[in-house]
């Protein structure tokens, strides 16, 4: 049979592999070997053949100018960008070289890799990698930057990454969207439950911002940042005192319900106002709506969990669909993420046997200290499916980092990032249309594999190629770096022990696609808690620190600066992919901060203007929005922005690197600023 790479003229199948959970369906058009159109796949179950503007337009980054053709070494000053062309050869020489002297001297944890979901693919992002790191025995990255908090918070309360089937969201009739982009970061969400809203849903959004999403709703509901959690236990004490909660319910599947009811009797909706800037009759209203229509289904979203309080927040949130019964009705529930109904074989991907000791570890959200870190220093940093420059926190101490001289950096990427201009060797990565990988959503229940639709651009390669090349380079002769991603996709998907997608075979995926995971409508029957049920109170929280009741603390107040910063998505990039390519920038136009109209009126600020956002981190400027999108004492900017020449719009200059409550997560939206017009544009009038 013809593969897709050897396919000329036709359409074939693929899936989208950004860091996005709707995982769409692809139909690629080539023309002469080339991808000419991209489209969604009309069979897909979930995504039905819409897909988003960022994928309709990847033929233009496929094909850039400025896509890396071949490896690359630096020539100028860390930072410059000045590099000239070498061979492979030479590259995976001069990589290997350093090791083995950093090895020989000062030992392999010196070296640390730092990765993340640049792309989703499984053998792209967690395969060879994990197994080469793990044999060189070089120090650990914790991988937090992202979804960690909210998970380890939802998994108190639920004992898993379970949620509400979206398929089965057009029996729902009331969404509540919290803290959640649906348009720009989960678009096929938004569109459930708009067909659903012409069978009578409503919609609501809670949110810090009244961005797409919030203008498309029945009702939108603006939150101070950090308060959700006040919120959703000001819910809990109206629904308690009302009389709205499933009271069969709770006796049956839930433990601790008593004790909640008598804790939230704290969160009356004057006090719970007070803290979150809403209204107390909207709480009333909210609480009345949520405790009366059914199915309700809370869409989880992900700022929420980047607060220092965003483990306690989910956790919090995810409290509330059992008071009202909602997993026992189709439709109903809550959904943060349906990972675990879709984990393969990890061990047998990643091969954590062969790190033979334990070595230090650290946390992705503070690579600035790492850097700078004078005792046994990090002396290489290999970065890969990342952009650390741009989305690591504290961004002017990362890049002070960067720009250690005693450090030898690789990075393996499509383009010449803000992080590659700081890199001694730069290898060209292929697009994820070019490799062989397989998928799994973090929102539907459907897994897919990915074979190559065209042949690597150029000199570049895939992680897990240059993985192997890294590892004979080495010495390693151990049988598991010879696996092709065939072999290794087979390894991924055998001997589950996840009942899911247990008859799920590289053969099965290979011949349909992609496979829906099976048994997905019994988990209140297998909740993998201590206590086998949905724990409102619980005592492993106690046992780990925290309190064992969902409870409101407060985001830390880092200094006096007045204003709340919140550094959101923008529609045109996801993180910083897109944010270098001329399409999606026209698409998107320009950096925005978003300010309330009695903040501006008080700092003698006008809609349009450019405006300088700063704090002790650091600055940046952009153009601003006056109005009531947001909050008095609240700002928000949109997107993260490719450095050019001569702007500042280094948005994470200003956030902090301290580490949120739960599972080492990051704080991006727990920052403070102050906003005054800019002395550039004062210079200019």
């Amino acid at each position: 049979m013809q593969s897709y790479v050897e396919i000329e003229n036709g359409v074939v199948p693929s899936v989208c592999s950004l860091d996005c959970p709707d995982q769409c369906g692809l139909l690629i058009h080539k023309q002469d070997g080339k991808v000419v159109k991209i489209e969604g796949d009309p069979e897909h179950p979930v995504t039905k053949g819409s897909i988003c503007n960022k994928v309709r337009h990847m033929s233009e980054r496929i094909y850039d100018p400025h896509r890396i053709t071949t490896p690359l070494k630096r020539v100028g000053q860390k930072g410059d960008g000045k590099f000239v062309p070498i061979s492979w050869t030479e590259a995976i020489e001069t990589i290997t070289d350093h090791w083995k002297t950093l090895i020989s001297e000062v030992g392999p944890e010196s070296i640390l890799p730092y990765s993340f979901y640049g792309n989703m693919g499984k053998l792209s992002s967690k395969g060879m990698d994990r197994r080469f790191f793990n044999r060189l025995g070089s120090s650990q990255l914790d991988r937090t930057i992202c979804s960690v908090a909210g998970e380890v918070g939802y998994n108190y309360t639920m004992g898993g990454r379970y949620g509400t089937d979206p398929e089965e969201m057009t029996e729902t009739k009331l969404f509540i969207l919290w803290g959640i982009n649906a348009v720009s970061t989960n678009m096929h969400q938004m569109m459930i439950a708009q067909k659903a809203r012409k069978n009578g849903a409503k919609i609501v959004v809670i949110d810090v911002h009244k961005n797409q999403t919030g203008r498309m709703a029945d009702w939108f509901i603006p939150i101070l940042p950090g308060t959700d959690g006040a919120l959703a236990l000001g819910i809990m004490h109206i629904l308690f005192k009302e009389n709205m909660v499933n009271q069969s319910f709770l006796e049956d599947y839930t433990i601790g319900y008593e004790e909640l009811a008598d804790h939230v009797k704290n969160y009356d909706p004057q006090i719970v106002s007070s803290i979150t800037g809403v209204s107390v009759e909207d709480i009333y209203s909210l609480a009345r709506m949520y405790g009366t229509t059914s199915p309700s289904m809370i869409r989880i979203g992900n700022g929420l969990q980047h607060h220092d309080n965003g483990g306690m927040i989910v956790r919090t949130i995810a409290c509330l669909p059992a008071l009202t019964g909602q997993w026992e009705v189709k439709g109903g529930g809550a959904l943060k993420s349906n990972a675990d109904y879709l984990t393969h074989n990890i061990a047998a991907l990643e091969h954590p046997n062969l790190l033979k000791q334990p070595t230090r570890r650290f946390n992705m959200n503070q690579l600035g200290d790492a850097l700078l870190e004078e005792n046994e220093p990090i002396r290489s940093l290999y970065v890969y499916n990342s952009n650390p420059a741009l989305v690591a926190p504290d961004a002017n101490k990362v890049r002070e980092g960067l720009e250690r001289t005693d450090l030898f950096m690789v990075v393996h990427d499509l383009f010449l990032t803000d992080t590659a201009k700081f890199a001694d060797i730069v290898l060209p990565a292929t697009s994820a249309f070019e490799n062989t990988d397989f998928y799994t959503s973090f929102w539907h229940h459907y897994i897919h594999i990915h074979e190559p639709v065209i042949p690597p651009f150029e000199d570049s390669k895939s992680n897990s190629d240059v993985f192997r090349l890294l590892a004979q380079a080495m010495g390693f002769d151990e049988p598991s770096f010879k696996d092709d991603d065939q072999e290794m996709m087979r390894q991924a998907l055998s001997n589950l022990t996840n009942p899911h997608i247990s008859e799920v075979t590289y053969e099965s995926l290979k011949e349909k696609r992609f496979i829906k995971a099976s048994g997905t409508n019994n988990m209140l029957h297998n909740l993998q808690t201590p206590s086998g049920k949905i724990e409102l109170y619980s005592k492993q929280m106690e046992l780990d620190g925290y309190p064992a009741l969902p409870t409101y603390i407060p985001i830390i107040q880092d200094s006096d600066y007045p204003l709340l910063y919140v550094p959101t998505a923008n529609h045109n990039f996801l993180n910083t992919i897109f944010s270098n390519n001329e399409k999606h920038i026209k698409m998107e136009k320009e950096p925005k901060l978003f300010m309330n109209v009695r903040d501006a009126e008080l700092r003698g600020i006008t809609d349009k203007e450019v405006v300088r956002i700063w704090n002790d981190r650091g600055e940046c400027e952009m153009t601003i929005s006056v109005g009531e999108h947001v909050l008095p004492g609240v700002v928000v900017s949109l997107g993260l922005w490719a450095d050019q020449t001569g702007e500042q719009r280094l948005v994470n200059a200003l956030t902090p690197n301290r580490i949120a409550d739960m599972g080492g997560g990051a704080t991006f939206f727990s920052g403070r600023v102050e906003v005054s017009v800019s002395h550039s544009q004062n210079e200019e009038s």
